[in-house]
């Protein structure tokens, strides 16, 4: 699933509590999202079970008046006909209950202002439900209803008014029991199918907005007659079909697919209750599914893109929250295709705008254009093959002749395959494959709307540009998914996974997906970072072959079999810290933290713990292994201030916790920092033909930098650079023996390395690892035993960072071949990468690389340096200094810097982008001052 902090697909109903503290969303995505409020800051996000396809689409959301529980419902069946609403605690998120037996799809929720009843209303035929909250015990029904039931409100006595597109609105007056009486059925003026209804504060009035108009009613509450109808004037497409009332009553609100003219949904808002003049207020990108009123006399929204926004009483947007997703509509000859499929062009914004383009095969995300020349877009015309009314229609037409769809499934999109044998069709729900004669050959559900589709050339995969944000590839023979694609909104990131759980990602984007694991209907779901997946489940070799003609080939030794990671999960530990307490203060510094992790089912391999994102050293302790629960203590320090501590703990497949954390507080006066670096430049090996040409400047300059730029953060600076001949694995090390001796909790250390970086090759006895290739390495490759013996390997390097007590570290590599003169040696492949990301997540540092999969890291003589080493000296001396700009240069805005500048040099100087690779993982801090 996907996971950015903001829902992926459409919100299609809000809720908030009485005191106006919470919002609470839900959404296709299968999601409740808790956000607080007046900040609109992210709680928690709540997980329903889930299936394949519909199951656990969320159409219905309520909080309690008390802000105490959340009901939601909505698709939570396999077959849409065994449905459930489920209760959470809202602090918590725990399932509390769940309320079965549902016939039918719910469609909306509400509570009785005093929250005492919970009324759902449902699709098709079904009418309404009331459930009494004391016990949530079914307390009153209407099962005769014509039509679905959108809408239903509460006026502050507990009548209730429900709306069908059967035509009617209907109202009740519920018994103390919550049983339903009818008091009125009625057909309101200036639409068939009435959508939205809402009771005005007094009780005195009911609103009604249209699914099938772009009216709006206002009708008298004690017998439904009509009494006026607010100005539509100006709404000449879509409808209203979402309305509200301010607190006070003075003004009524109305949204819904009505867009202006740049095709921006707005919301309209009337004086005097609808009766006097109107204004209209931007609202989305897309339909504006849901309207509630505050207390302060504003409005909370709802929509589709999906977004949410708060508008206050005089009509100002004063919170507004986007997904960070791409928005793919009307994308259509945008969306292009390599011949072979693994490269494809799209847009970050609607309409084509912001193209930008992804190759599977080099993992490469371009924003420069859309595509290369022989690119193709989808072919959507032939004369033999008359494909007609398939743009946002429910009929589309083969030769005239009507095409099947599920009832309201709207088609989006078309692709003609190259040989005209069929044809692909995106719809509101599905992909689907006709044969030229119209006859489905596969049907297969999309995770959300399938904005645009095409098909490569050679006919093998079809592609699809869904509204959760992916780009998702398909079988052509069978319709079987074989990859997803998700770039965030913010143009940078990436992930891309197979259905069996091997991923590839950018730099700070595993965090953007994970596992959802269902815990039965009567719990809430669990979920799990991708990246905790890492050591068995990041391939990116395996990635790029899934679209090739041969497809996965046998696994390797590095390779394992693919499987469902959901048949064959054993979960990882549950974690928690249980002393101290979040929230401890303490006056003096050495504090006891103690970890424990209990096995579900995987074993308790591993138990780590971080303070302010480092690794914490823990040789002084061993695992204290018990029946089902394992506890580890640690030794720490404290940090002046508020210090936070992360536990995370492996199972005996490798796969990682949930992290615990806790935030403590050391009282003491603010410690003067130090800052140590240890560079290391290699021009010279002792096997001549390893030489390079810049290691040497690069090192002595970088170290330079630093001690020049540094002053004015840190007390002291403590330089110490080694060169070719003195760099040896020896030395190396005993300079970190000295830095471990003298370095303290509050200081920061940077290691440079520029020389040789090179993947072992693994054997029986010695899995692969990267290593850093000191001075008296004489054979990289074939017969390694100089490697293994003399380099440094990445779990090396790991533990004596880990020994370093400096809390701020950064780690920069620039290893790689770098022009030297064994060019035949591929120095940076997916493994190499692969190791150096596993050094960052488990050490806790920032690491800083040249070159990603399978480059070369470039030095160019112009330059003197190479190019990566070259960028950081211009970072350094104050062209990284990002928005606000402070005068400080910190790491992460030094990464950001060269991942800008590399890209651009390489090209330029060599013709060949070069692309580094960071991963920021620990503490973020300033390191330089312009």
């Amino acid at each position: 699933r996907i996971e950015t902090g903001m829902h992926a697909a459409s919100i299609n109903r809000i809720g908030v509590d009485a005191a106006n503290r919470f919002l609470v969303t839900a959404s296709d995505d299968k999601t409740v999202h808790v956000w607080e409020l007046p900040a609109g800051r992210l709680l928690r996000i709540i997980r329903v079970p889930i299936g394949e396809g519909n199951e656990g689409k969320l159409d219905a959301v309520a909080i309690s008046p008390d802000g105490s529980t959340i009901a939601a419902g909505g698709w939570t069946s396999t077959d849409g006909l065994h449905e459930s609403i489920y209760l959470f605690d809202r602090e918590s998120g725990r399932l509390i209950r769940r309320l079965g037996g549902l016939p039918i799809v719910v469609l909306h929720l509400v509570y009785s202002s005093d929250g005492r009843y919970l009324a759902a209303t449902l699709f098709g035929k079904n009418g309404v439900r009331v459930f009494s909250t004391a016990t949530y015990a079914p307390a009153g029904e209407d099962r005769d209803y014509g039509d679905s039931s959108y809408g239903a409100d509460f006026d502050r006595a507990d009548k209730l008014v429900t709306t069908s597109l059967d035509g009617f609105i209907r109202l009740y007056a519920t018994g103390r029991d919550g049983s339903l009486r009818l008091l009125a059925k009625q057909k309101v003026t200036g639409g068939q199918q009435p959508h939205d209804v809402k009771f005005s504060p007094d009780g005195s009035r009911i609103a009604v907005g249209f699914f099938d108009s772009t009216k709006v009613a206002v009708v008298q509450a004690s017998d439904l007659a009509p009494l006026y109808a607010p100005d539509t004037t100006g709404v000449n497409n879509g409808n209203l079909f979402s309305v509200a009332w301010s607190a006070d009553g003075r003004t009524l609100y109305a949204g819904g697919m009505a867009q202006d003219a740049n095709y921006n949904r707005f919301i309209r808002t009337w004086a005097d209750g609808g009766r006097g003049g109107y204004r209209d207020i931007a609202g989305a990108a897309n339909t504006i599914m849901h309207i509630l009123p505050l207390r302060d006399g504003g409005i909370v929204y709802g929509a589709s893109d999906p977004s949410f926004g708060v508008i206050d009483a005089s009509g100002n947007r004063k919170l507004f929250t986007s997904a960070a997703i791409a928005d793919y509509r009307a994308l259509h000859q945008a969306f292009l295709l390599s011949p072979d499929g693994t490269g494809v062009g799209f847009a970050y914004q609607s309409f084509g705008k912001l193209p930008a383009r992804f190759s599977l095969t080099e993992r490469k995300l371009d924003g420069t254009s859309g595509g290369e020349p022989n690119w193709r877009p989808p072919e959507t015309e032939d004369n033999n093959l008359h494909v007609t009314d398939w743009l946002n229609t429910y009929s589309p037409k083969l030769n005239g002749t009507p095409l099947k769809l599920k009832q309201h499934e709207t088609s989006r999109s078309l692709a003609l395959a190259p040989d005209r044998s069929a044809f692909l069709l995106g719809t509101e729900f599905s992909l689907r494959l006709f044969d030229r004669n119209g006859a489905e050959r596969w049907r297969v559900a999309v995770p959300s709307v399938a904005w645009a589709v095409n098909i490569s050339a050679d006919g093998r995969v079809a592609v699809a540009a869904c509204g959760d944000g992916t780009i998702r590839w398909y079988r052509m023979t069978d319709g079987k998914e074989l990859l997803a694609f998700f770039p965030h909104a913010d143009r940078k990131r990436w992930v891309a996974w197979t259905p069996e759980g091997y991923y590839d990602a950018s730099a700070g984007a595993e965090e953007l997906i994970g596992w959802h694991v269902n815990n039965g209907k009567d719990q809430a779901a669990d979920f799990y970072p991708i990246g905790q997946f890492f050591e068995k489940f990041y391939h990116p070799k395996l990635l790029a072959q899934v679209l090739t003609p041969e497809g996965v080939q046998p696994p390797t030794a590095n390779v394992r079999n693919p499987v469902n990671i959901t048949k064959e999960l054993k979960r990882p530990p549950l974690v928690s810290i249980t002393s101290p307490n979040t929230g401890a203060s303490f006056n003096t510094d050495t504090v006891q933290i103690n970890v424990e992790a209990t096995d579900q089912g995987g074993g308790v391999e591993d138990v780590r713990l971080y303070q302010n994102g480092k690794l914490v050293s823990d040789e002084t302790r061993q695992l204290t292994r018990e029946t089902t629960a394992k506890t580890k203590t640690f030794d720490v320090t404290l940090l002046p201030g508020l210090n936070t501590f992360r536990a995370t703990a492996f199972n005996k497949d490798r796969t990682e916790s949930n992290p615990a954390e806790i935030k403590i507080e050391l009282r003491a006066a603010e410690a003067s920092s130090d800052l140590y670096i240890l560079a290391i430049g290699l021009n010279e090996y002792k096997n001549t033909r390893y030489n390079l040409n810049y290691g040497r400047a690069d090192a002595q300059a970088f170290a330079d930098a630093v001690e020049q730029h540094g002053h004015g953060i840190f007390k002291q600076i403590n330089k110490r650079v080694i060169f070719d001949a003195d760099a040896t694995r020896v030395n190396i090390e005993a300079a970190f023996t000295e830095i471990i001796k003298q370095a303290r909790p509050q200081d920061a250390f940077v290691f440079y390395y520029a020389g040789h970086g090179v993947m072992s090759e693994s054997d029986d006895k010695n899995p692969a690892d990267f290593y850093l290739v000191p001075y008296e390495v004489v054979r990289i490759y074939g017969d390694d035993g100089s490697l293994r013996t003399n380099g440094i390997a990445a779990r090396n390097l790991r533990e004596l960072l880990k020994n370093v007590r400096a809390q701020k570290q950064l780690i920069i590599l620039d290893a790689c071949e770098s022009g030297g003169a064994i060019e035949t040696i591929a120095m940076r492949g997916a493994s190499e990468e692969k190791a150096i990301m596993q050094l960052a997540r488990s050490a806790g540092v920032a690491v800083l690389a040249s070159a990603g999969q399978d480059q070369v890291a470039t030095e160019f003589g112009k330059l003197g340096h190479g190019v990566f080493t070259y960028a950081l000296l211009k970072g350094l001396s104050g062209e990284a200094d990002g928005a606000p700009r402070d005068g400080k240069i910190t790491i992460k805005e030094l990464e950001a810097y060269i991942n800008d500048q590399v890209p651009e040099l390489t090209k330029l100087y060599r013709g060949k982008r070069q692309d580094p690779n960071s991963w920021t993982r620990g503490q973020d801090f300033p390191i330089a001052i312009r």
